[in-house]
C-alpha cells in the first residue's frame, strides 16, 4: 500500500508538528508532503525527502506563511497524489483539500476546525494588524469560510484528538470524527522529582493562547517565570512583564524537555482543544496549572497532575497558583498518568486499527 503523509506546513515545532512527526516515524516508507518546508526550524524528519508546493518557491514564506492563508488551498489542491492508495492528512487548516484516486482513501488527523475562519475574533483578537484591515480581511475570510466549508468534505473519515475537536468538525463541517487522544514521544521528556524555583510557558506567542494573562499574574506574584516560545505578540508580551519573567525564544527540545522536568508547574491559560503542552508536563513528573476548560478536561486530574482556573483572568491564575502550592504533589505518580495513558504505543494500536478498518471497506 502506497501511503502519503501530508500536513500544512512545516515551519515550526508546535503540537501539531510533533504529531506528525511521529506519524511519519510510524510510517517508514511513506512520502511525505507540505505546502511550505524549514528545515531549520521545524520538526525532525531524519533527512527524509519532503514535497512541498509553489509556495515554496516564494521569498522569505517560511517566515511570513500566515500571510498567504488564501494560497495554501489551491497550493494543496495542485499536488499530485493519484498514485496513493492511502493518504493520511494532519491539519488545523489546509491540508484536507488535497485531492485523491477515487479509489484511495484518506484519513484526516484533524487538530482543529480552521480556527482563523470559524473563530476569527477570538484567535485574532489582538493583532493589530487584524484590527486595522479588518474590514478588508472580513469578505476574504468569509468566502474563504466556504471554500473550507467544500474541501472539508474531501476526507473519507476524521480522527480528532478530543470530544471538544469532534463536536468542532461535526459542528463546522457536518462530519462524524472518532476520538484518539494524541500521544506524546514519552522517550524524549526527561523526569525529576526535583524543582527548581521557577514556573514555566511553552507556547506560540500568539492571542489566543493568553501568555497576557500569565505575564499579568506573575507581574503581580514576583515569581519567576519562564516563557518558551516566539510569534508576533512577544514584543509587546516582553513590554508588559517585568523582571522576574524571562523570554527564551527557541529553544531545543533538549533544553525544552529538562526545563519542563525541573519547573514547579507548567502554565497554561489557552483554551485548548486538546493540547499536548500539559500532557508533556506531566510526563516530566510536572503538575500543570490550566485554564478549566477544552482538552484538559480530558488529560489532568485535578488534585493529582494539575490545578484548574475558572476563568482566564490573572487573579483567577493567581488563586490557582497559591492553591497548588499548598499540594504535596506526587511527581512519580504525575509521570505514570502520563505514560500509562498517552504513550505513543496506546495511540498507534488504535491509529492501526482504525487504517485497517477503513482500508478493508474500501
Amino acid at each position: 500500500m502506497k501511503i502519503a503523509l501530508v500536513h500544512d506546513y512545516l515551519t515550526q515545532p508546535g503540537g501539531a508538528e510533533r504529531v506528525f512527526e511521529l506519524l511519519c516515524k510510524h510510517y517508514p516508507d511513506a512520502d511525505i508532503f507540505t505546502s511550505i518546508y524549514d528545515p531549520e526550524n521545524s520538526i525532525d524528519l531524519e533527512g527524509r525527502l519532503v514535497n512541498t508546493t509553489f509556495l515554496q518557491k516564494i521569498p522569505r514564506a517560511a517566515k511570513y506563511f500566515r500571510l498567504l492563508a488564501p494560497l495554501y488551498f489551491p497550493a494543496f489542491r495542485a499536488l499530485d497524489l493519484q498514485a496513493y492508495d492511502l493518504i493520511i492528512s494532519s491539519t488545523t487548516s489546509f491540508a484536507k483539500a488535497v485531492r485523491k484516486n477515487p479509489k484511495a482513501k484518506h484519513i484526516c488527523f484533524c487538530h482543529n476546525v480552521t480556527r482563523f475562519l470559524w473563530d476569527t475574533k477570538t484567535y485574532l483578537r489582538e493583532y493589530a494588524d487584524y484590527r486595522y484591515f479588518a474590514p478588508v480581511l472580513e469578505p476574504i475570510f468569509g468566502a474563504m469560510r466556504k471554500v473550507d466549508l467544500k474541501y472539508a468534505q474531501e476526507p473519507d473519515y476524521y480522527i480528532a484528538n478530543s470530544s471538544t475537536v469532534a463536536g468542532r468538525i461535526r459542528q463546522n463541517y457536518g462530519k462524524q470524527a472518532v476520538v484518539i487522544n494524541y500521544p506524546i514521544g514519552t522517550n524524549n521528556f526527561e523526569f525529576s522529582d526535583t524543582k527548581k524555583d521557577y514556573y514555566l510557558a511553552s507556547a506560540r506567542l500568539i492571542s489566543y493562547k493568553r501568555i497576557d494573562v500569565i505575564v499579568e499574574a506573575f507581574n503581580w506574584l514576583g515569581w519567576p517565570l519562564l516563557i518558551i516560545g516566539n510569534g508576533p505578540e512577544k514584543l509587546r508580551l516582553e513590554a508588559k512583564a517585568l523582571s522576574n519573567i524571562k523570554f527564551l525564544g527557541h529553544v531545543t527540545d533538549s533544553e525544552r524537555s529538562s526545563l519542563m522536568a525541573q519547573a514547579r508547574s507548567v502554565i497554561v491559560a489557552a483554551l485548548e482543544d486538546y493540547g499536548l503542552v500539559p500532557i508533556e508536563a506531566n510526563a516530566s513528573g510536572t503538575p500543570v496549572i490550566a485554564y478549566g476548560a477544552g482538552g484538559v478536561l480530558d488529560t489532568q486530574v485535578p488534585g493529582k497532575t494539575g490545578v484548574f482556573f475558572p476563568k482566564q483572568t490573572p487573579d483567577a491564575l493567581q488563586s490557582a497558583l497559591l492553591k497548588a502550592q499548598e499540594i504535596n504533589w506526587n511527581y512519580q505518580d504525575i509521570r505514570d498518568w502520563a505514560i500509562s495513558n498517552f504513550s505513543e504505543l496506546a495511540f498507534f494500536n488504535q491509529v492501526d486499527r482504525v487504517i485497517a478498518e477503513v482500508c478493508q471497506n474500501a
